[in-house]
C-alpha cells in the first residue's frame, strides 16, 4: 500500500487521522465523552491544553511520542453552542444520526421495529441520541412512515465527542489518559464509555491482525488531486493511482471529490473574531467544514471462538457432501467467507496471489480478468463486497468505469482492535473484543451506507441470490464456486453492532473555532 501524505499548508490544517494511522504507535484508546447543553467550548479549550489534537505535519512518520483526534456528534456540536441554523448546513445522515429508524434499515442493524442479529442483545449500549428529525426532513425515498422516518431509537449511553489518544507504551495512554478525565470532571464532562485500542503491527510487515486471525488494513484508498494536495511516496499525485485513486475530496471537505465538485460542507454565520476562512460561495459565511471529515464509528463485537466453532462446523459438512473433498478446513471455509488467506494475500483460482518484489502484500490487483467469476475470490467475500473493484463490469470494455465507479464509493479505514488477544482461537474465554471501526468520508450516504446497503447487505450481489456478506451480515448462507458442483455454506453471525454514530471530524482551525464558544 503506497503511502502519502498532505502537502504542508494543507497538513497544518487537517487532524493527522486523515493522513497517518499511527501505525508505530501501537497503543492507544477511545474517550467517549458527554457535556451537557449550553456546555460551550471551555471544556475543548482546556483539554487543548493538555491534549492539543495532532496536526498532520506534526507525526514526523508517526515517531511522536502522543498524538490525539477530537471529533463530534450532532448532538455535542449543539451543546457546544451551533445553533439549529448551523448544524442545518451539515448533512443529513451526520443530522440525523446512525439510529435513526431508516439509516439502520440501510445498514442492516433493525427492520420492522427489530434489531437483528447483526446487533448485541437488546440493541446498542451508545450512539450520539440526536434530536428528533422533523417529518418534513425525513427520507421519502423509503417505504415507511413520517414517524418512523423520523425517529430515532435511543440508546442507554449518549456520546457527544469522542477524543482518540495514541501513544508508543500503554503505560503512557494511562498516564494521559488519567490527567484527561481530571480535567474533564472540573468542567462537568464525564468519559461514559472508552475502549482501550491495539494495533500490534507484525514485524516486517505493514498490518496488524484482527482478532479472527486476519492480516487488517491492507487495502486502502490513494488521494490524488490536480493542485497538488498530495503526495505519494514524495512526489506530487496529479492524477490517479490506477487502481485505488480516489479525489482528495472524498476524504477532505473543501476539496474536489469524484463527481468534479466540492461536496457540501458546513458554515456558520461570519463574526469578526472567528479563526475559519470565508465561505468561497456563501457571502456572509464562514467555512467550518473545509479540511475536515466526516467520521463513522461504529463498535463491532467479536464472538472469536464461536466463529472458529463454526467454520469447523461448515468444513465437516462440506467434506461430507464431497468425498473428494479432503482438503477443506476451517481455515479454508474462513478464508473463502472473507476473500483473503490469513496472510492477506488475495485468493485466486490457482492458490494466492503472490507477494511484490520486497515481500510486501500485492493489493493492485483486478478481478476481472484474473477472477472474474469467484472460482478464487467468492463473489459475495467479504473484501470482494466492500471493494468489488472491476468486478461489477458486465463486459471487457467496461471495466475501467466500474473501477471509476467502484472508486467513487471508496472510504478511508481508520479502525483499531479492542480487547484481549484469545490464547485458543477455539475456546471461549468469556473476555470481550472486537473491532472498533472507524473510517473518514465527505458524503456518508454515497460513500459509507452505499458500501454498507448495496454491496455488504445486498442478497443480490453480482448475481447471487439470498446472500449477504458471510462475515458481517445475519445467519445465511454462501456460494463457493468448485468443480464440478459449487458449494454452498452455512454461515453465521459473529460480528454484533455494541454501538456507533456519525461523527465530525473538525481542522485545526476548526477545533479553534469551537472552543470559543
Amino acid at each position: 500500500m503506497s503511502s502519502w501524505k498532505l502537502r504542508k499548508d494543507l497538513a497544518q490544517d487537517t487532524q493527522a487521522i486523515v493522513a497517518s494511522g499511527f501505525g508505530r504507535l501501537e497503543h492507544g484508546i477511545a474517550l467517549f465523552l458527554e457535556t451537557h447543553p449550553g456546555s460551550g467550548g471551555g471544556w475543548l479549550q482546556s483539554l487543548q491544553t493538555v491534549l492539543p489534537a495532532t496536526a498532520a505535519i506534526q507525526t514526523g512518520g508517526d515517531l511522536l511520542p502522543l498524538a490525539a483526534s477530537i471529533a463530534f456528534t450532532a448532538s455535542g456540536l449543539r451543546n457546544l453552542g451551533l445553533t439549529k441554523e448551523d448544524l442545518a448546513t451539515f448533512s443529513k445522515p451526520f443530522r440525523e444520526g446512525m439510529m435513526q429508524e431508516d439509516r439502520l434499515r440501510r445498514l442492516g442493524d433493525r427492520r420492522k421495529s427489530e434489531w437483528l442479529n447483526t446487533v448485541i442483545e437488546g440493541g446498542p449500549m451508545w450512539s450520539g441520541n440526536v434530536e428528533h428529525a422533523a417529518p418534513a426532513d425525513a427520507d421519502r425515498s423509503a417505504k415507511v412512515s413520517d414517524k418512523q422516518a423520523g425517529e430515532p431509537v435511543r440508546t442507554k449511553m449518549t456520546i457527544h465527542a469522542m477524543v482518540l489518544l495514541y501513544a508508543q507504551g500503554r503505560a503512557d495512554v494511562e498516564t494521559k489518559t488519567a490527567e484527561i478525565e481530571a480535567l474533564l470532571s472540573e468542567k462537568n464532562v464525564r468519559i461514559v464509555h472508552s475502549l482501550p485500542l491495539t494495533l500490534d503491527v507484525e514485524e516486517g510487515r505493514n498490518f496488524s491482525r484482527e482478532h479472527f486471525g486476519f492480516a487488517d488494513g491492507i487495502s486502502q484508498p490513494i488521494p490524488f488531486d490536480e493542485t497538488r494536495a498530495v503526495e505519494v511516496a514524495g512526489k506530487p499525485a496529479d492524477t490517479a493511482d490506477p487502481v485505488h485513486g480516489v479525489r482528495l475530496g472524498e476524504i477532505l471537505l473543501g476539496h474536489i471529490n469524484g463527481h468534479q465538485e466540492i461536496p457540501p460542507g458546513p458554515m456558520v454565520r461570519d463574526s469578526s473574531d472567528n479563526p475559519l476562512p470565508a465561505h468561497s460561495d456563501a457571502l456572509g459565511f464562514r467555512d467550518l467544514g473545509r479540511n475536515g471529515s466526516y467520521m463513522v464509528v461504529r463498535q463491532l463485537q467479536q464472538d472469536v471462538a464461536a466463529f472458529w466453532q463454526s467454520m469447523e462446523k461448515a468444513a465437516e459438512m462440506l467434506r461430507t457432501q464431497d468425498s473428494k473433498a479432503d482438503e477443506i478446513t476451517a481455515e479454508w471455509v474462513a478464508e473463502k467467507v472473507v476473500g483473503r488467506g490469513m496472510d492477506g494475500r488475495a485468493l485466486r483460482p490457482d492458490g494466492r496471489i503472490p507477494n511484490g518484489p520486497n515481500g510486501e502484500i500485492e493489493n493492485a490487483f483486478r478481478y476481472f480478468d484474473a477472477d472474474r467469476y469467484g472460482d478464487g475470490c467468492p463473489l459475495g467475500s467479504h473484501v470482494r463486497r466492500s471493494n468489488p473493484r472491476d468486478s461489477l463490469a458486465p463486459k471487457e470494455d467496461m471495466k475501467e468505469t466500474l473501477l471509476s465507479s467502484a472508486n467513487n464509493h471508496r472510504i478511508l479505514r481508520r479502525a483499531r482492535k479492542y480487547g484481549s488477544k484469545i490464547a485458543d482461537k477455539r475456546t471461549d474465554d468469556g473476555e470481550e473484543r472486537g473491532l472498533l471501526f472507524i473510517c473518514l468520508n465527505t458524503d456518508i450516504t454515497r460513500q459509507f451506507e452505499f458500501t454498507q446497503q448495496t454491496w455488504l447487505m445486498n442478497s443480490d450481489f453480482s448475481t447471487l441470490y439470498e446472500e449477504t456478506d458471510p462475515l458481517v451480515g445475519p445467519d445465511g448462507e454462501m456460494t463457493i464456486p468448485a468443480e464440478p458442483l459449487r458449494y454452498r455454506a452455512k454461515v453465521q453471525t459473529f460480528v454484533k453492532l455494541v454501538g456507533g454514530e456519525y461523527f465530525f471530524l473538525p481542522s485545526m482551525t476548526g477545533l479553534k473555532f469551537l472552543a470559543t464558544l
